[in-house]
C-alpha cells in the first residue's frame, strides 16, 4: 500500500504527508492541502498553476527523463532504445532518430513481457522441474548401476588375470631352467681355465729355479711348453635367450574382455553426441624429423582409394571394383567381401566394434558388415552418400551430395537416426562445395570435424556443434603449387594429416590449422589415410595400388 494512504485510502499532502490533499499544482505535479498551497506558491523559482484537485487535468503517467528530472518522456528514440524528453529532442542529440509514443511502446512491451511470463509460468518451467525430478531419480541409481557393472569388469579381470599369471610363471619356470644350464656351462669353462692356469704357475716356478741354480743339465734338458699354451683354451659363448612378446591386439583383448558400449551425452537438442568414457590424456609424441616406411602392403587392385585399419597389422583396403579385402602386413589376403550391388563402394570405414561400413553411390545406402553379413543400415532419398568415418561416441558421420546441386553436407547418424546436418556458416554460406568428389572426412579427437574437400583445395574444420573453425588451403608460403587434399585422418596428438596426391606428400596441422611439418617418404599419389591406434600411418597410393606403412611420430 502506498505510504501517505490510509486504510479508507484517503489521499495526503505531499508536502505534510500528514493532512488530506485539496488542491493539486499541474506544473509541478504535486497534491496539496490548504495550509500548503501558501509554502508551496512561495517559492518563485518556478511556475505554479494551483487548481482544486477534483479539476486537475488527468495526464498519462509519463516516466520521468533521467537526464532532465523536471521533464517527462513523452517518446522513445528507437535508434538510441531510450525514451526521451522534449528538452532531449531539442538538444540535436537525436538528430534524424526515428521517435515512436512512449506509451505504446511501453504498452507493447508489457504486452510481451506477459506473454513471456505465461510462457514461463505454463509451459518452461514445469518442463524443468520434470527434467530436474528426472535427474534426480537417475542419481538415485546410478550407484547401484554402475556398482553392477564394475562388479562384472572385476570378476572378469580376475579370470584373465589369473590365466596370464600361469602363463608368467611358465615363463619364469623356463627362464630359471635356462639360465642355471648356462651357469653349469660357465662353471665347467671356468674349471678348464683355472688347470691351465695352475700348470702355468708351476711351469714359471720351475722356470725361475732353473735359472737361479746355473745347473748346466737342468738348463740343457729343459723343454719349452709355451707354445702349448699360446693357443688358450676355447672359450664357452652362451648366447642369452630373448623374450619376444607379441604385439598385442587391443582388439583382441577387448574382445576377450567384453566390451563396454560408450556412454554417449546428448547435447544441443540431442544433435551432438559426445563419448563420456574416462580416458586418460595421451602421452605427448614429438615429431620424428625423418619419418620412414615400416611396412608396404600389395594390395592387388590397378587403382587404389582407401585404407582403414582394423589392428596395427591388418587393414580394410577398396579399389577400382566391387571387392573389399583385409589384408595383413605381408600382403596376405585374410578376408573379401563384395557390395551388395555389385558395384565398387565409395568409401570404407571401421567402426569402434571392428565392423566394416562402407558407402554405395549406386543405389544411396550405407551399409554396416557384421559376421561377413551384409545390412543396409540408411537409404537417402534425393542424396546420394558419399564418404564415411566411425566417430568416437560410434556414430556415422556421412559427406553427401544433392540431387539437384545443393550444396554438400556431413551428416551425423546413431544407427539409421539422423542427429545432425552440417552444411552452412553462420552467414547461412555453404561450407562444402556442391560437388561430392572426393571430400573424406575425420572426426579429431576434440571432436571437431574435419572434411578434405578436394574440389574447394581446402580442408575445412567446424567443431562438434558444426560451427566453422578454420579452412586450411596450403602451407602460406607455397604459391606456386595448387593444393590439392584427397585422404585425411587425425591422430592420438589432435593433429590432422590430409594428403596432397598431385605433390606427392602428406600435411601435417595441429588442431587449430597451423601447418607442422610434410611428409615425403617417397609416395606415389598418396589418396586414402587412417592411422592406427599407436599412431602409424597408413597410406593407400592411388596408382601403385600399394600401402605403405610409416613411422611418423
Amino acid at each position: 500500500m502506498h505510504p501517505r494512504r490510509s486504510a479508507q485510502e484517503v489521499l495526503l499532502c505531499d508536502l505534510c504527508e500528514t493532512i488530506p490533499l485539496q488542491s493539486h499544482c499541474e506544473l509541478c505535479n504535486t497534491n496539496l492541502c490548504k495550509a500548503c498551497v501558501g509554502e508551496h506558491l512561495s517559492d518563485s523559482s518556478k511556475r505554479h498553476n494551483v487548481v482544486p484537485f477534483l479539476q486537475r487535468k488527468v495526464t498519462p503517467n509519463y516516466p520521468k527523463c533521467p537526464k532532465h528530472p523536471d521533464k517527462h518522456c513523452e517518446l522513445h528514440c528507437e535508434e538510441c532504445n531510450i525514451p526521451v524528453c522534449i528538452t532531449c529532442v531539442s538538444s540535436g542529440k537525436h538528430k534524424g532518430h526515428d521517435m515512436s509514443d512512449i506509451l505504446e511502446k511501453l504498452g507493447a512491451k508489457t504486452e510481451s513481457l506477459q506473454k513471456d511470463l505465461e510462457e514461463l509460468e505454463t509451459r518452461i518451467y514445469p518442463r524443468y522441474e520434470e527434467m530436474a525430478s528426472n535427474v534426480q531419480t537417475e542419481k538415485a541409481e546410478l550407484e547401484t548401476n554402475y556398482g553392477k557393472l564394475t562388479t562384472v569388469a572385476d570378476q572378469q579381470g580376475e579370470i584373465l588375470h589369473r590365466e596370464i599369471t600361469a602363463i608368467v610363471n611358465r615363463r619364469k619356470s623356463g627362464i630359471a631352467e635356462m639360465k642355471t644350464k648356462h651357469l653349469d656351462a660357465l662353471n665347467k669353462n671356468t674349471e678348464e681355465i683355472t688347470q691351465k692356469m695352475a700348470e702355468l704357475k708351476q711351469i714359471m716356478s720351475d722356470l725361475k729355479s732353473i735359472l737361479k741354480s746355473n745347473d748346466v743339465s737342468l738348463t740343457s734338458t729343459y723343454k719349452s711348453r709355451n707354445s702349448e699354451f699360446r693357443t688358450l683354451p676355447p672359450k664357452v659363448r652362451v648366447t642369452l635367450p630373448s623374450l619376444s612378446p607379441q604385439k598385442i591386439n587391443k582388439d583382441q583383448l577387448n574382445e576377450m574382455f567384453g566390451s563396454l558400449s560408450p556412454l554417449s551425452i546428448n547435447t544441443e537438442h540431442g544433435d551432438t553426441m559426445k563419448s563420456a568414457e574416462a580416458v586418460s590424456s595421451p602421452p605427448v609424441k614429438p615429431l620424428l624429423d625423418e619419418p620412414r616406411v615400416t611396412a608396404t602392403i600389395d594390395t592387388g587392385y590397378s587403382y587404389l582409394y582407401s585404407v582403414s585399419c582394423l589392428s596395427e597389422d591388418q587393414v580394410w583396403t577398396h579399389g577400382d571394383n566391387e571387392t573389399m579385402k583385409l589384408l595383413n602386413l605381408q600382403s596376405k589376403l585374410l578376408t573379401s567381401i563384395q557390395t551388395k550391388s555389385g558395384r565398387e563402394p565409395t568409401d570404407i570405414a571401421v567402426t569402434r566394434d571392428g565392423d566394416l561400413v562402407y558407402t554405395d553411390t549406386s543405389n544411396n545406402t550405407v551399409n554396416l558388415i557384421k559376421n561377413k553379413q551384409i545390412q543396409t543400415v540408411i537409404t537417402l532419398q534425393g542424396w546420394r552418400p558419399g564418404y564415411v568415418c566411425c566417430t568416437a561416441g560410434n556414430n556415422l558421420l556421412v559427406t553427401m551430395e544433392s540431387d539437384d546441386r545443393k550444396p554438400s553436407k556431413v551428416v551425423r547418424y546413431s544407427g539409421s537416426t539422423e542427429k545432425q546436418s552440417i552444411q552452412f556458416d553462420d552467414q547461412g554460406r555453404p561450407l562444402y562445395s556442391s560437388d561430392n568428389n572426393n571430400k573424406y572426412l575425420s572426426e579429431n579427437k576434440n571432436l571437431d570435424i574435419c572434411v578434405a574437400d578436394f574440389t574447394a583445395r581446402a580442408v575445412v574444420v567446424v567443431n562438434q556443434s558444426g560451427k566453422l573453425r578454420f579452412r586450411y588451403t596450403g602451407h602460406p608460403s607455397n604459391t606456386e603449387q595448387s593444393f590439392d587434399p584427397f585422404g585425411i585422418t587425425t591422430d592420438s596428438q589432435s593433429h590432422i594429416l590430409t594428403a596432397d596426391g598431385n605433390n606427392r606428400r602428406i600435411h601435417i596441422l595441429d588442431q587449430d590449422g597451423q601447418f607442422l611439418r610434410y611428409i615425403h617418404c617417397h609416395l606415389d599419389y598418396p589418396w586414402g589415410l587412417c592411422v592406427d591406434i599407436r599412431d602409424n600411418l597408413f597410406v593407400a597410393e592411388y596408382y601403385t595400388a600399394k600401402v605403405k606403412k610409416i613411422q611418423y611420430l
